[in-house]
């Protein structure tokens, strides 16, 4: 788990927020593993020792569809490892797995400047909803 979170740490200074990051190894274990109310799906580095990305997703509801929803919070793939198809392999995926599970959407946010995962997305047969803003309140 220690290095599932490091991978958060790096996603986070990615992201330039670096500074929202309040979440320790700890608290991904415990989501995963007893709360059971998140999910991660993980590429091994090809050479072993580690992981090259993650994606982290959680399920939701929608009251238009009638039916439940994974959210994919993070989609991580390290520096050294893009561009050889794992954020792909992360995103097909999860979409799978939400198909699998018989729900009516599989959504996730993207920040506007990041060209390369709006373009994977996209390829991936993603909409960009440009009229919807995530709201926030942080407790």
């Amino acid at each position: 788990m220690n290095e599932l979170h490091l991978m958060v740490r790096e996603l986070a200074e990615f992201e330039k927020i670096a500074d929202w990051v309040k979440s320790t190894p700890d608290d991904l274990a415990r989501a995963i593993f007893e709360d059971g109310n998140l999910e991660a799906l993980v590429v091994e580095k090809p050479e072993g020792g580690g992981l090259a990305g993650f994606a982290l997703f959680f399920s939701n509801f929608s009251s238009f569809t009638g039916k439940p929803g994974l959210w994919l919070e993070d989609l991580y793939v390290r520096p050294d490892y893009r561009g050889k198809g794992y954020g792909k392999q992360l995103l097909d995926t999860f979409i799978s797995t939400a198909k699998e599970r018989g729900c009516g959407r599989a959504e996730w946010s993207v920040l506007d400047w990041n060209q390369n995962a709006i373009d994977l997305y996209e390829a991936n047969g993603a909409e960009i909803l440009n009229d919807w803003r995530i709201c926030r309140v942080s407790l």
